[in-house]
């Protein structure tokens, strides 16, 4: 009898794997993330030690990134739709990859020749090289964006194909590769700088981008070879078939004009509708006022387009959990330091963190086999809310700093008028990290219970990580399934702009109240803008499924629900 016929037969399925355009995409995601969250990571630690330990060239390059992301997500994603799909990935790819290695080898330049660059024309060349370093930093960003939005948002529908259990799959396997690169890369690259220099740190870098390119655009091409749907694309067929039509207008005598016209031509994507461009106007859009108006019709055409979709609350629900403190950011690191946590300590609670998140997709993908994707979102919502009522006790438990006879305008105001602050104490953010730099005595040592409050508001932080990963794996997977296959860009582009938006209004809001005795203020706010977005999805999942949302149904069932268990045909 011959044995190895299950052998093979293991032995093909692992070979099967690691071929498939499935594993393809998640290696070549992993070495894109690996280099994003590396460079995210040390471009702000360049920036801090090239600007003399200020904080100002970060502060600058964070707002002209939001800003350009606002602005542009719109038209990023109607470039990505637009174009062909293996274009659009290869043209991002070089893009971020290039502007990452000439950021990376400017910084050293920089870094080994900065003294003789000050005494240069007053300063100014090396200003010149600060404002190159944040435009191209920007610029890979960007490409960044564009990248994401093809490869998650897109790529991943196609290759999944109609089955709705194995996008969401590919999907929770994405997001487990972007949270371990999220703690891992910065480890590395931050061993590299402190063990070495920052010369040494940007060189590293921009040999990783260097590299990483090369393998990751022949990963592209192994994909999109082995996904022959990739190749065709609703949007290129509609635009073609618009300028075929065209071309026959103009060619045709006009009496033959009405008689050459299909019921099919009033039957127009929304994003044409949105744009309100009129057939008559043809000839205008030669016109060089048409092509200079063109990114503002555009970006307006792409908010419209994202306002008239179905999952137009649910995209706005996701885009309201950025509105918050709530997270291991350098606010919440910040205020932790105020309360005597130490980087060890800090370090922990962000590996639970992720912990946290991992398992949260896990739950997702379990969840929503169960119960459908609609109400995956809903449970998820109302299991963060639970979860951050810990943040809001902590607020009132002993320790916590929270005082309103301070006023939470206080620094602010004291930085303006330029007077100090209060005399008996230094209540600003700056001041306390600097008192923390200093050791205690022992008998200064706070009480215990003074740490009941931060550790309320950590553990409702960590915990509210799986309800949070959940909800937007939730939210991700209704815009892959419900935007049509030709504007799946652009409404993926606007949603990265809503983001970004509600982020920066929570940093604006941590400006305008910087002091600790305020931050309680800051959380009681950011849950409420937590509540508001699941207030939102809430009103989305009810008109969905109306008053069986409250009832769990078992797969075979999801059909009648709504919970379609395969992806609806695109147009």
């Amino acid at each position: 009898m011959d044995n190895t016929g299950p052998r093979k037969t293991c032995r093909g399925f692992v070979e099967d794997f690691f071929t498939s355009a499935k594993f393809l995409i998640y290696l070549g995601h992993a070495l894109s993330t690996w280099g994003d969250r590396m460079w995210n990571f040390a471009v702000a630690v360049f920036l801090v030690e090239l600007y003399g330990n200020s904080l100002l060239l970060t502060a600058v390059y964070g707002l002209v990134v939001a800003g350009s992301v606002l602005l542009l997500g719109a038209i990023i994603g109607d470039w990505v739709d637009k174009n062909p799909r293996l274009k659009v990935a290869q043209t991002s790819l070089l893009v971020q990859n290039s502007c990452v290695i000439l950021c990376g080898i400017l910084l050293m330049f920089v870094f080994q020749f900065k003294e003789q660059l000050t005494a240069l024309y007053n300063g100014w060349i090396l200003t010149t090289c600060y404002i190159l370093v944040i435009t191209i930093a920007n610029i890979a960003n960007l490409a960044s964006t564009a990248m994401s939005i093809t490869i998650q948002r897109d790529w991943v529908v196609v290759v999944a194909g109609q089955d709705s259990s194995k996008l969401a799959d590919m999907n929770a396997t994405v997001r487990i590769i972007d949270q371990l690169t999220n703690i891992l890369a910065p480890m590395l690259v931050g061993q590299i700088m402190a063990f070495g220099s920052h010369f040494i740190g940007c060189g590293f870098i921009s040999g990783w981008n260097l590299c990483s390119m090369c393998l990751e655009y022949a990963l592209l091409w192994k994909v999109y070879q082995k996904t022959p749907a990739l190749a065709v694309k609703a949007g290129q067929k509609e635009a073609q078939q618009q300028e075929q039509q065209q071309e026959l207008k103009q060619l045709s005598p006009p009496g033959d004009l009405e008689s050459s016209q299909s019921p099919e031509e009033s039957s127009q994507p929304l994003m044409n509708e949105a744009s309100g461009v009129a057939k008559a106007d043809a000839p205008k859009r030669r016109g060089c006022c048409y092509q200079v108006s063109e990114p503002l019709r555009t970006l307006k055409a792409g908010w419209v387009a994202y306002y008239n979709q179905n999952i137009f609350f649910a995209g706005m629900s996701l885009a309201f959990l950025y509105m918050t403190v709530l997270g291991f950011d350098c606010i919440t690191t910040g205020y932790a330091y105020t309360q005597g946590l130490n980087g060890s300590v800090l370090s922990l609670l962000m590996g639970a963190s992720a912990i946290s998140g991992i398992c949260g997709t896990v739950a997702f993908t379990w969840v929503r086999k169960k119960c459908g994707l609609i109400r995956t979102g809903f449970i998820s919502g109302a299991a963060q809310l639970a979860c951050l009522m810990m943040c809001v006790a902590s607020v009132f438990a002993p320790g916590s700093p929270f005082d309103l006879s301070v006023s939470p305008f206080q620094d602010l105001y004291s930085h303006l008028i330029g007077e100090t602050t209060l005399p008996e104490a230094d209540h600003s953010l700056t001041g306390v990290l600097a008192n923390v730099t200093t050791p205690a005595p022992a008998e200064e040592l706070p009480p215990l219970q003074s740490y009941l409050s931060v550790s309320l508001l950590f553990a409702g932080v960590i915990a509210a990580r799986v309800g949070l990963w959940s909800f937007d794996l939730t939210v991700t997977q209704l815009i892959q399934e419900n935007v049509i296959e030709s504007e799946r860009g652009v409404i993926n582009g606007v949603q990265n702009s809503m983001n970004y938006l509600l982020d920066l209004l929570h940093f604006i809001m941590v400006i305008l109240a910087p002091n600790p005795e305020a931050f309680g203020l800051l959380v009681i706010i950011s849950v409420s803008f937590v509540a508001m977005g699941h207030i939102m999805y809430f009103r989305f999942a009810f008109k969905s499924l109306g008053s069986r949302l409250f009832l769990c149904c078992s797969p075979e069932q999801k059909v009648e629900t709504g919970d379609s268990p395969s992806l609806p045909t695109t147009v």
